[in-house]
């Protein structure tokens, strides 16, 4: 074969991997069940799920869902140093997850499914304030008031 050749099938084989990727992102986000940011708030006032914040830390600057535990996706794949007790503490509760748009929380609810949660997502944070749904600071204490 050629050096063009090869060059050619290696961008092709690159691009097909990139493609496979994406795919598999968007198939493992569209598969959790949505719900609403204000069923979500009333689910965690009753008692029956817990709301998780998915985002990385700096984008907390904002503010976040007045209920959340604030758990980046970052650390869900990798260690989970900070999930540890939380999902634990949701074994018989529903896991509500959001970010900033819906699909990292998607991606969270994916791979929570798997392990055997009861997950849905929420969407993003501008869907929790566009309900006018309480928010706090992220060094605030969690509250539904």
């Amino acid at each position: 074969m050629t050096d063009t050749l090869m060059k050619l099938l290696l961008v092709l084989g690159l691009i097909l991997l990139v493609l496979t990727f994406v795919r598999s992102s968007f198939a493992q986000a569209g598969n959790s069940p949505r719900i609403t940011p204000t069923e979500a708030a009333a689910k965690v006032k009753a008692g029956d799920a817990v709301i998780i914040d998915v985002r990385e830390p700096r984008e907390w600057e904002n503010g976040v869902a007045s209920p959340a535990y604030l758990l980046p996706l970052s650390d869900l794949r990798d260690g989970r140093r900070k999930w540890g007790h939380v999902l634990e503490d949701a074994k018989d509760k529903q896991v509500l997850l959001y970010c900033r748009s819906g699909n990292r929380s998607g991606i969270a609810a994916g791979i929570l499914a798997k392990e055997g949660f009861d997950v849905a997502n929420v969407g993003g944070f501008r869907d929790w304030q566009a309900a006018d749904l309480p928010v706090r600071q992220p060094d605030e204490p969690a509250t539904l008031e």
